[in-house]
């Protein structure tokens, strides 16, 4: 018995009885048993959806009883055991099988057999019959008409309650008329006897009264006539005709809406759910809910919102569509988890593809009619659109819609709430797009990574760069740098996040592996040194391309990390980079500590009260994804708001940085950037917005002091009072004293740049006082900073005694801060204190500018405070500047009045008497970058190599070898894609009628691809013989899979399109000499630059490949096109569309990432004349008709 069906036993003894009397199938069967595993032979009874067997035929008593309802019966064939049998059981092998499934958890399916073919097919067909499963689903599907009639009666009775409130106002209407008839008859009948007798007219008369009330008739009719034809030709009539086109349209396209659904549902879904319930599944019901999350939902949602529509149709010219949109829009919100998971749901089932059983079955359920040779990736994605196809319709339909039309209200609410859930859905797809960045790192990684599943880490750049054998003692161990090949042993694949920084090394196989040392850098814990000391060589070792991270992790003896770039341009783009990363750090945990109320917000009290950092307003819109600042990131905002985003001094994020350096040139000019960076420098004050200043002037002393008497605070609760702290208690943040010093003694001994450290702008508790005291009257010693406390390695004692006395030692480090390079004489004793401390800042008053030791006092306070505004105003400008410069050289290599501008900027920088050392080393570090006119004098460029080919003999293919070709076919690839302007991906320019003149370089790229298309398919059709033919395409395959393996996917495209072109691929007697392990190599290479699922084969080879790489350009053309096309960059109200910048940005970002690592190969001047020799190529014509004389057409 089933033990999870109840019955009465007398109830079941009857029904067995009817069952052996009057059942619809009797008769004997084999049932094996499930413990035994054995076949015994039972006679079985079938009534109505019960299933009886007995011991014989002859018994009274059931042996047991079957449920049937909701099962599955279906034929199996004979098991392995029977068909591998001895003689003996040889006649088992004629028997027939069939298997019945129950939809009950943990209910065994039941195993039946018998001898006779057509008896297991009246079995199988009266227990399908028995399971009901055709008056399960005709119940489904009524009961979705029943929901959907009910919705039309609650429909029909709010028409039928306004139409009875017509009624009654219709019917005081007539008794209004009915009154006003019977006094206009008492009127007649007064005025009766003065008229006179009408049978004494005279007949002219009365035809003239004929013939005036035809003409009345006539002009009346008319009239209307005229009437009808304005309001035909009237501009109402012609919006009314567009609304109700619009309306038939929507209608059409819901229907095929509905039809798409239906196919994916029944074709697809369904099918793949049974195939899930089999003996051996092709794929698990999880994944079948993973890969469809809730599309049969949306399809009867759409169904029963078609049927409305349809209903609406029907009571045409009378559209009333805005009670269907206010039952649609709740029920709207299921796309969320739809949207939220698509990119998952298309993870999967790319991953169960790899399962042949499953993809050939797919293959199968795609070659169904009704899918019209679409895949299950098309079906899945057409619900993505729905929403923005409503957005759309209800747009154009309010545009034709008049203002006192009965629907315009209710159709603007159902707008807004669309573009509401739009909203929210981009926001959540945008916010989980970094997860599956960083994701899809994380799985390349053999080891895995836990930080990468934090949800606040974002993803920056990544690269490759050389790590240099180890650093002992502040020296370059030289012993094996002579012999070792940095390029092999030392390279590794870096990935640069928010708050940390990965180093891995790549396995043949593309798969990474962290490095069990010093893999996983915390950036918090990191200082970066960008110039090394340059009195031990390392700079002309390197050619001043190394950089330094040295960690000093809490629980670990610090080291240091040597990376060495490719280039001057690479180095300063991961040093600008890493840098603004730990600014981020360190600002975001000095503002928590400072800020962090009792209730312990999550954002800093100084953004969260500030209400023009998250609240909409005229000139900004805000999305809930948060910025690497913890701000919300700007969806749409103003050039002004932009402008005051990149110059708040209380933070810069690194994704905005680098998206507004990226996309300025869209919305704004370079010149308006700069002149905005000259004004906050020069008068920081009334340019910085007032929050920022707010930041620098607020106090808070009394909260100070009650904190700092009470000693039991684990904060430090202060609103940067002057003199601002440097040292902080032990508990207030995970950031550790060493790391809060603006001037950290590593730093000055090394002398070099970290904007990380010296960041004012981000960092404002980390400040310079303007009061320098002299030194104690005992110190007969000058100050050396040599023999200070000067390495990671600096006893924890001295920061124990500082926290002891933070007032104290907040004031001595201040001092020590200006005077850090600065060496006093010996005897100070007879020099006059009212000559030392000199604090020239602009804003300081002269007779302040020489203080004694004493306190400080308020006044002394304000000017302390306007100092350390200018020194932060002065860190903003020179970071940015240092981004604009490292990152986007071209911006000045093309304007040379920019380029102008900028260095009297940071001339007019350095003349301040007030700068302080650190600054005046970035100021002098963009100068040397951006006046370095030779920095890409090593690379070739393509101009070069054409004046260079001017052999005088120059070489034939057969003398080239294909390791020859295939280099300088890479060479010249990069060559041209690296000359590439990034100004030239903005705007679609490649796409304009002026595309030489707006896209240049882009052009040059496509006139290259195409002429190594062509000179391939020319050297082919050169030969008069087939075999010649043959060793040609073999040897162009070979160089194509020699680009591949040095990651030239442009030329094994070049190549490949060559092959498949109609005048070559048609050579069936050439391509029948091409061996088979050529056209196996041939039918990879196309598979891995196919352009099927947007390059999706090519995007995941350049994922797991090191640069140098040359990707193909069409691909990423594409993809901008495709933003370009599908957002516009303003808003209706002028606003610039941020959003579709950073997704501009990151796709630059991408290519520049390949652009900027070369390839060391060597330019061989012989091979690159052959390559651009245009005299080679034919036209395309001319190879066809070549093609046609060497095998001629076959009659038809």
């Amino acid at each position: 018995m089933q033990k999870s069906v109840r019955y009465n036993e007398g109830h079941a003894l009857y029904l067995a009885l009817l069952a052996r009397k009057e059942g619809t199938k009797r008769g004997y069967l084999s049932k094996k048993t499930a413990e035994t595993s054995r076949w015994h032979e039972k006679w079985f009874a079938l009534y109505q959806n019960v299933l009886f067997y007995f011991e014989g035929e002859q018994s009274a008593r059931p042996a047991g009883m079957y449920m049937l309802e909701g099962c599955n019966c279906e034929r199996v064939p004979a098991p392995k055991s029977c068909a591998a049998g001895s003689a003996k059981d040889a006649a088992l092998d004629k028997q027939h099988y069939f298997t019945v499934l129950f939809g009950h958890e943990g209910q065994k399916p039941l195993e039946l057999r018998c001898e006779d073919e057509v008896d297991g097919d009246e079995w199988v067909e009266a227990i399908h019959q028995a399971s009901y499963s055709d008056i399960l689903i005709e119940r489904e599907v009524l009961m979705q008409k029943y929901i959907h009639l009910v919705q039309i009666v609650e429909t029909e009775k709010i028409a039928a309650n306004q139409l009875r409130h017509q009624l009654e106002d219709q019917d005081t209407e007539i008794e209004r008329l009915k009154s006003e008839i019977i006094a206009l008859n008492k009127t007649k009948e007064r005025m009766r006897p003065y008229q006179g007798n009408q049978e004494d007219e005279d007949p002219d008369i009365k035809k003239i009264k004929k013939v005036q009330s035809f003409m009345r008739g006539w002009l009346c009719r008319r009239k209307w006539k005229t009437i009808v034809q304005d309001y035909i030709c009237s501009p109402h009539a012609e919006s009314m005709r567009k609304r109700n086109q619009i309306v038939f349209n929507m209608v059409e396209a819901e229907s095929e809406y509905v039809h798409q659904l239906y196919v994916l549902v029944n074709c697809f879904l369904r099918p793949l759910r049974m195939a899930a319930s089999s003996k051996k599944p092709p794929i698990s019901h999880d994944d079948v809910s993973s890969i469809f999350l809730n599309s049969e939902t949306i399809m009867f949602l759409h169904e029963i919102f078609h049927q409305g529509l349809k209903a609406r149709i029907a009571n045409w010219p009378t559209l009333i569509l805005a009670d269907l949109f206010d039952i649609l829009l709740p029920m709207l919100n299921i796309y969320q988890e739809f949207v939220r998971n698509h990119q998952y749901s298309l993870q999967v089932l790319a991953n169960c593809k790899q399962n042949r059983d499953f993809d050939k079955l797919l293959k199968q359920y795609e070659a169904n009619p009704a899918c019209e040779g679409r895949m299950l990736e098309t079906f899945l994605t057409y619900p993505m659109f729905q929403i923005p196809r409503y957005i759309i319709t209800l747009h154009e339909l309010l545009a034709h819609t008049p203002h006192e039309h009965v629907e315009r209200k209710s159709l603007e609410f159902a707008k807004s709430k669309l573009e509401e859930l739009s909203r929210v859905m981009h926001d959540e797809v945008s916010d989980t797009e970094n997860i599956r960045k960083n994701l899809a790192i994380e799985r390349t990684i053999v080891e895995g990574c836990d930080i990468l599943l934090d949800t606040s880490q974002t993803f920056i750049r990544q690269g490759s760069l050389i790590q240099v054998p180890s650093v002992e003692r502040g020296k370059l161990s030289k012993v094996r740098l002579g012999s070792l090949s940095l390029k092999k042993e030392g390279e590794r694949q870096c990935f640069l996040f928010t708050k940390h920084f990965l180093i891995c090394t790549r396995s043949s196989g593309g798969k990474l592996h962290l490095l069990k040392t010093g893999g996983v850098l915390s950036l918090i814990e990191c200082t970066l040194i960008e110039e090394t000391d340059t009195t031990k060589g390392t700079g002309q070792v390197f050619g001043h391309l190394d950089f330094k991270l040295v960690v000093e992790p809490p629980d670990a003896p610090p080291f240091t990390v040597v990376l060495l770039a490719p280039s001057r341009q690479e180095k300063a783009a991961w040093t600008s980079d890493i840098s603004q990363c730990i600014d981020n750090i360190r600002c975001n945990g000095l503002m928590t500590i400072v800020f962090e109320e009792n209730s312990k917000v999550t954002v800093p009290h100084m953004i969260k009260s500030d209400t023009r950092l998250h609240r909409d307003d005229i000139d900004i819109c805000f999305s809930k994804t948060l910025n690497s600042c913890k701000v919300p990131q700007i969806r749409y905002a103003s050039v002004e708001r932009l402008l005051e985003r990149l110059t708040d001094l209380r933070f810069l994020s690194i994704d905005f940085l680098n998206t507004f350096l990226h996309t300025y040139r869209i919305f704004t000019t370079a010149a308006v950037v700069l002149e905005k960076l000259s004004d906050i420098y020069r008068r920081p004050f009334t340019s910085i917005p007032v929050r920022s200043l707010e930041l620098f002037f607020a106090t808070s002393q009394n909260n100070r002091g009650e904190y700092l008497a009470d000693g039991k605070s684990p904060h430090l609760c202060r609103k940067f009072s002057s003199p601002p702290p440097l040292s902080l208690s032990r508990t207030s943040s995970p950031v550790r004293t060493r790391k809060l010093s603006l001037t950290s003694p590593l730093n000055s001994r090394i002398g070099a740049l970290d904007l990380s450290t010296s960041s004012v702008a981000s960092s404002p508790t980390s400040t310079y006082s303007p009061a320098t005291s002299p030194p104690p009257t005992g110190s007969k010693v000058p100050l050396d900073l040599s023999k200070g406390p000067s390495s990671p390695e600096q006893s924890p004692g001295s920061i124990e005694d500082s926290l002891e006395n933070p007032r104290v030692d907040l004031c001595n480090k201040l001092r020590r801060s200006i005077r850090r390079g600065i060496t006093y004489p010996q005897n100070t004793e007879s020099v006059d204190t009212t000559e030392l401390s000199p604090c020239r800042s602009p804003s300081t008053p002269r007779h302040l500018r020489y203080r004694q030791p004493g306190g400080f006092t308020n006044s002394e306070r304000m000017c302390d405070k306007e100092f350390i505004i200018r020194r932060a105003a002065t860190n903003r400008v020179l970071n940015v500047l240092r981004h604009w410069v490292s990152k986007h050289s071209q911006d000045f290599e093309l304007n040379n009045e920019l380029k102008m501008n900028v260095l009297n900027l940071l001339e007019e920088v350095l003349r301040d008497p007030d700068l302080l050392p650190q600054e005046r080393k970035a100021t002098a570090n963009i100068l040397r970058a951006l006046s370095q006119d030779d920095q890409d004098d090593s690379h070739l460029k393509i101009e070069d190599i054409i004046q260079m080919s001017d052999c005088p003999k120059p070489e034939c293919f057969e003398t080239l070898s294909a390791m020859e070709l295939a280099e300088q076919i890479t060479l010249l690839d990069h060559v041209v894609f690296r000359s590439i302007p990034y100004e030239e991906f903005l705007g679609q320019g490649w796409m304009k009628v002026d595309k030489n003149e707006r896209t240049p370089y882009i052009m040059k790229t496509s006139q290259h691809f195409n002429d190594m298309s062509n000179l391939v398919a020319s050297q082919i059709m050169n030969y008069a013989d087939v075999s010649s033919r043959a060793n040609s395409i073999e040897k162009w395959v070979a160089v194509a899979d020699i680009c591949r393996c040095m990651h030239n996917y442009n030329g094994v495209l070049e190549i490949t399109s060559a092959l498949n072109r109609s005048a070559i691929y048609r050579l069936k007697k050439t391509w029948g000499k091409v061996s088979k392990q050529t056209k196996a190599l041939m039918d990879k290479l196309q598979k891995t630059v196919s352009s099927e699922g947007r390059f999706k084969n090519l995007r995941e080879t350049l994922k797991n490949c090191n640069p140098p790489a040359v990707p193909y350009l069409g691909m990423y053309l594409t993809d901008l096109a495709f933003i370009e096309e599908g957002t516009p960059n303003f808003t209706e109200e002028g606003l610039v569309n941020f959003s579709k910048m950073r997704m501009i940005s990151h796709i630059i970002r991408e290519i520049r990432q390949f652009q900027q690592t070369s390839y060391r190969i060597e330019h061989q001047q012989k091979v690159t004349h052959y390559l651009l020799d245009k005299t080679l190529i034919i036209d395309e014509d001319t190879l066809y008709e070549l093609s046609l004389k060497i095998e001629p057409r076959l009659p038809a």
